[in-house]
């Protein structure tokens, strides 16, 4: 990591930001950047950054861990073919999200196979809980954990894409309404529409199922 950090230091910063101060673009930007001036280290460091997050949240959605994989691959894929015309004026995660959440709606409009054979994360789920919870008695829920999760995972995987997405997005990768917009590629009143059809459909799913 110290050689890592020794070629960074070393980039001079007007030169790699056009004149920009590194101070107002974030890490990964600059790293961004770098890519584009021909620092494919950078990219191999952004590569290494955010590989699980794009697998995550691609499988998250798509719910197909080979899949999700070869999207991913597609995705920096994209990312690096980009670089010649890359602008840091959207922080880079998002614009990154925005690509793979692109890829992993296209695969679920173009795909008839059957999904739901991947889990989601036991914290999503329970993150997930609390905001559709059916105020049973503490001494009941955990008597009920087990049966619960179940009813949360199948509510949230029976969720339409872009609303799954976007649960997904705001309570796992804690992006913002904002954010979500970018990487959806929608307005933040369309983010909140989302959010709020998707936490009705939940909470009248489990409230069935209580």
């Amino acid at each position: 990591m110290s050689g890592l950090s020794v070629t960074l230091q070393a980039w001079p910063a007007e030169t790699a930001f056009g004149g920009m101060a590194p101070a107002a673009l974030d890490f990964d930007a600059e790293l961004m950047v770098r890519v584009r001036e021909g620092d494919d280290t950078s990219f191999a460091i952004l590569l290494e950054r955010h590989r699980d997050t794009v697998v995550r949240c691609v499988h998250r959605t798509i719910q197909n861990r080979a899949i999700a994989e070869e999207l991913a691959q597609e995705t920096f894929l994209r990312v690096y073919r980009s670089r010649a015309t890359y602008q840091p004026t959207a922080k880079f995660k998002t614009w990154m999200l925005r690509i793979a959440t692109n890829l992993a709606l296209n695969w679920l409009r173009d795909s008839r196979k059957e999904r739901g054979q991947a889990s989601l994360d036991e914290e999503v789920l329970d993150r997930l809980e609390r905001q559709v919870a059916d105020r049973r008695p503490t001494r009941e829920q955990e008597l009920l954990k087990d049966v619960k999760l179940r009813e949360v995972r199948r509510a949230v995987e029976a969720l339409p894409p872009k609303q799954r997405l976007a649960v997904l997005l705001h309570k796992y990768e804690g992006l913002d309404y904002g954010r979500i917009a970018e990487a959806l590629g929608c307005t933040e009143a369309a983010v909140k529409s989302l959010m709020f059809r998707a936490y009705e459909s939940l909470r009248a799913r489990l409230t069935r199922a209580a």
